[in-house]
């Protein structure tokens, strides 16, 4: 029991970074079918990733010395940047997000769990078990900040829609210093 609390608590940290920025993606209108979508492949890159990260991690730390902060911080300002455009165009009641920017957005928010996946085996001996509450948490984060987004929008209008773009553009800055 312990140690289910313990993945649990670690599937809650992993995925409040994925919360915030569904809160960003939210204040642009996305439809009910978009949000499911982007909650589903952030579920998914959720279990993936920390299996990835103990299969791959530590030969690609060795050989590439990648820093994973910096990459994730690259995408959210590509998204922000992407959100505050689309603003300009008086695009705003509708953010365009492809499957390819779903997966640029799952990825960009499962990094963390990638580097996880390094010590998983540390923290417990049910490394399934774990990826499913990473998912499910992930799922349940992403889909619930794209809510919490979409409400924000209708009680702020075009400036959630700037405030959320300003907010993931920090959240990136943030992981490239």
């Amino acid at each position: 029991m312990k140690e289910f609390i313990s993945i649990l608590l670690i599937g809650i940290a992993l995925s409040m970074d994925t919360f915030s920025l569904s809160l960003g993606v939210g204040m642009f209108g996305v439809t009910n079918k978009k949000s499911l979508q982007l909650a589903i492949i952030v579920g998914l890159m959720h279990f993936v990733m920390p299996h990835l990260g103990m299969i791959l991690g530590s030969k690609l730390i060795e050989i590439f010395e990648i820093k994973y902060d910096i990459l994730l911080g690259f995408i959210l300002i590509i998204i922000a940047l992407q959100m505050i455009i689309d603003v300009i165009r008086h695009e705003e009641e509708k953010f365009n997000l492809s499957l390819l920017g779903c997966l640029f957005f799952a990825f960009g928010v499962s990094l963390d769990s990638f580097s996880l996946g390094l010590g998983l085996k540390a923290i417990t001996s049910n490394i399934y078990l774990a990826m499913s509450v990473f998912a499910l948490c992930s799922f349940l984060f992403t889909y619930a900040g794209v809510v919490v987004g979409k409400f924000a929008n209708k009680l702020l209008g075009i400036y959630a829609n700037i405030i959320g773009a300003i907010i993931l553009f920090i959240i990136g800055l943030c992981h490239l210093i």
